[in-house]
């Protein structure tokens, strides 16, 4: 739900960035009015000029809802999505000033990888962003993934079951419809909020993630599509394929945003 406390927030936020962003978004509109928003079933979709975009206004979403989160709560819960969609957004944040005291991050997915390797989700995360701002140590938690993925859905479901709902969880969209390492053709036992992934169709074959019965239970969810490789698992999306990502995104309420590169049409 996008309150107005949020939308007031957003409205000041970045300004000058937000008025050129409008600018260029309504004469591209105007130069092609047969551009129209994507009707996706229970999904607001907005379309940005370009990445740098996308990022500028998830970076916005995420301190305004956090600011929005503490004042209610004393917390903002997060849950991360990996990939390199959002490592734009996550620099900007590194540069921001929040209350990152009450800040708890949490891992949408996870690969099985050693700690340390920069595949990780977490290592990326971590590289781009939240190792340079003050979140205390314990209020961030990595799927202990270098253990294996039976063991690390067994080891986080506890800590995301705590977590619920999260206030805003970010999600991607792979160029297959993925979301998560929610694959399509994955069964996805209903009842647990971790699940253990194998024989996931890109490297590395064994994952963990986050399933709907958790992904879905945030007060917030943004999904974030960049670039013409996205185009196809978008068009399939509107046309009403039950991709995983369509699935737990009409779950969550979710928005979407995306870059006019990814905006299904004519090339």
């Amino acid at each position: 739900m996008w309150t107005s406390a949020v939308i007031a927030a957003l409205a000041w936020s970045r300004a000058g960035i937000a008025r050129t962003i409008d600018t260029q978004l309504r004469l591209f509109q105007m130069l092609s009015p047969e551009i129209m928003p994507m009707q996706l079933n229970g999904v607001e979709a907005r379309v940005l000029p370009d990445a740098a975009a996308v990022a500028d206004e998830i970076a916005d979403i995420v301190l305004a809802v956090a600011a929005e989160s503490i004042a209610a709560r004393r917390a903002f819960r997060l849950a991360l999505t990996g990939g390199n969609t959002p490592l734009g957004a996550y620099r900007l944040l590194a540069q921001a000033q929040a209350d990152w005291a009450h800040w708890h991050i949490y891992h949408g997915d996870e690969r099985c990888l050693p700690v340390a390797d920069a595949q990780r989700n977490s290592s990326a995360a971590d590289a781009a962003w939240l190792r340079k701002v003050s979140i205390p140590p314990a209020q961030v938690h990595p799927i202990p993934a270098e253990h294996g993925a039976e063991h690390a859905a067994a080891a986080y479901e506890p800590i995301v079951a705590a977590a619920l709902p999260f206030d805003l969880v970010l999600l991607g969209m792979g160029e297959d419809g993925h979301t998560a390492s929610l694959f399509p053709e994955q069964e996805i036992r209903p009842g647990p909020l971790v699940t253990a992934v194998h024989n996931a169709p890109k490297p590395p074959p064994d994952r963990v993630s986050l399933t709907p019965s958790a992904l879905c239970r945030s007060r917030r969810m943004i999904i974030m599509v960049t670039g013409a490789a996205k185009r196809p698992a978008l068009a399939r999306w509107e046309a009403g394929e039950g991709l995983p990502v369509a699935r737990v995104a009409a779950g969550g309420s979710a928005l979407l945003l995306m870059d006019l590169a990814a905006m299904p049409g004519d090339s």
